[in-house]
């Protein structure tokens, strides 16, 4: 039956995906039948295979060491000021990327990243139907985070044609920032944040490819990447604060949509005897049974989907981590895998503030197609989800 839901949930995601295209007939299908493919191989081995077991163990220690020496920093300046034994959440969760930030920054600077970020670019661009630029973009954002992307590019955003840029801005909402993984893995399974990043870069270009086909020709194919010459110590320096405004904002995003959730909730269980995140549950339920979660779960589930989209990935994997034990394991997979995005109202205005702080025309035409830029990357986390789904 699970295949059967499989081949259902690829069929309308790619259906929903069709009626949105901006360019049906020149959708290229070699290339999103590949990347089907690798996707499959990809998913059963991290998933089911004694060599995924080890890389993710691998990838989850060494994500736990970062967040013990993180934590040495955090109890250093906040020691006394939690409870002992107590989890507080910023201290615990959100400090951690302040370092994990500063780690990539040093990457970043002795030049070993972008050296794998070019690599791993050229190897997609051969198999994904687009250009080089897109292929790099798409894993500079799932490292250096998706508003931060855009400064490496800032040289050629003026030029790039609308098209190009909605694939650019999708690629940088599918995928998640490198710096906040260990705060992803201290709230789901690391083996499901790891399928996720890989994953979702093969569903993004799938997705696109659907939404919004093209090609690129030689000569328009130019990669130019801005690097900023700094000295070690102004990059810590920047690297560090970054961090730290990366963790209040999330700090502060938490606060205010947890809060207004809750009041929400309240006001429709007095007027209606209903909350707001079960109505949501309901809306969402088809997409959850597409996805594969069983059917007696897909309420709760498309809840805490609804509950991403609304607000961001924090909040309802906190939701997530309160409903986990009334749910099956495989619920909890599909779901996981699908929360691992940065899909959700709030990432519309963080790309287009990014791109209109370094190019105002493009920022404009960034908020222009806003809505379908999340409607495709929605897509992506499905694709994704429904990807897990047959593994579990």
């Amino acid at each position: 039956m699970k295949f059967i839901i499989f081949i259902l949930g690829l069929v309308v995601t790619f259906a929903l995906a069709l009626l949105a295209s901006n360019g049906r007939r020149k959708i290229k299908y070699m290339p999103i039948l590949i990347m089907l493919v690798v996707q499959l191989i990809l998913a059963y081995l991290l998933l089911n295979t004694e060599l995924g077991l080890i890389l993710i163990t691998g990838i989850a220690n060494v994500f736990g060491k970062l967040l013990e020496y993180a934590a040495a920093g955090v109890d250093f300046v906040f020691g006394g000021v939690e409870n002992e034994g107590a989890m507080t959440f910023f201290l615990r969760v959100l400090l951690p990327i302040v370092f994990i930030s500063v780690l990539i920054g040093i990457l970043q600077h002795f030049k070993i990243l972008p050296l794998i970020i070019r690599w791993i670019g050229w190897v997609l661009s051969k198999v994904n139907g687009l250009g080089k630029l897109e292929s790099y973009n798409a894993v500079a954002s799932a490292i250096v985070g998706q508003s931060e992307v855009f400064i490496t590019v800032k040289k050629q955003l003026g030029q790039i044609p609308k098209h190009r840029l909605y694939t650019l801005c999708a690629s940088a909402m599918s995928t998640v920032s490198m710096s906040i993984v260990g705060a992803y893995m201290s709230m789901i399974e690391p083996k499901y944040v790891v399928t996720a990043l890989v994953l979702n870069l093969f569903s993004g270009f799938i997705i696109v490819n659907i939404i919004n086909p093209y090609s690129v020709t030689d000569e328009e194919d130019i990669l130019e990447i801005q690097e900023e010459k700094q000295t070690f110590f102004e990059m810590l320096g920047e690297y560090i604060m970054d961090g730290f405004r990366v963790a209040v904002v999330v700090g502060a995003m938490l606060i205010g949509f947890v809060a207004l959730i809750s009041a929400i909730n309240n006001v429709f269980d007095l007027i209606f005897g209903i909350t707001f995140q079960q109505v949501l549950g309901y809306i969402f339920s088809p997409i959850a049974f597409i996805m594969g979660v069983p059917a007696a779960e897909i309420v709760p589930a498309g809840s805490i989907m609804a509950t991403k989209l609304v607000s961001n990935e924090f909040v309802a994997m906190i939701d997530l981590g309160t409903r986990a034990q009334d749910m099956s394991a495989r619920t909890v997979g599909i779901i996981s895998v699908f929360l691992v995005s940065f899909a959700n109202f709030s990432s519309i205005g963080i790309i287009s503030g990014a791109v209109k702080g370094l190019n105002e025309k493009q920022g404009n035409v960034v908020a222009q197609f806003g809505l379908k830029l999340l409607y495709g990357a929605t897509l992506v986390s499905i694709w994704s989800g429904i990807i897990v789904s047959v593994m579990l």
